[in-house]
């Protein structure tokens, strides 16, 4: 079941989780009680939300709405500058900046040949 994983994946995170239920007007088919899915949350400093796509999408959207407002607030320091750098490190490539300047290149030709049509 995805509860237990939840709590051996994210221990003490600073990684901002949102515990989602989804398909919430299948009552018949309820794997997590509303109660251990707000304790878990309450645990894990998070929230628990119940939410059914087949009666309201909006209710995904205002998810990750959530999520985003919760991970920019991750991004400020203890000042209110936003941190450089991300959650998770990108990895670095030794080509990366050749890549950049090809891509770059490819489509400032692109662009100068639509434009001279």
């Amino acid at each position: 079941v995805g509860y237990q994983h939840i709590r051996r994946v994210h221990p003490d995170s600073k990684i901002p989780v949102i515990i989602v239920a989804n398909k919430s007007d299948l009552l018949h088919a309820r794997q997590v009680q509303t109660n251990d899915g707000i304790q878990l949350a309450n645990e894990l400093g998070s929230i628990f939300l119940e939410i059914s796509t087949r009666e309201n999408y909006d209710d995904v959207y205002d998810v990750f709405q959530h999520l985003c407002r919760e991970v920019s607030k991750v991004h400020m320091n203890n000042n209110g500058e936003k941190r450089r750098g991300s959650i998770i490190p990108r990895p670095k490539s030794p080509n990366m900046q050749d890549l950049k300047r090809r891509f770059k290149q490819a489509l400032s030709s692109k662009a100068k040949s639509g434009a001279n049509l």
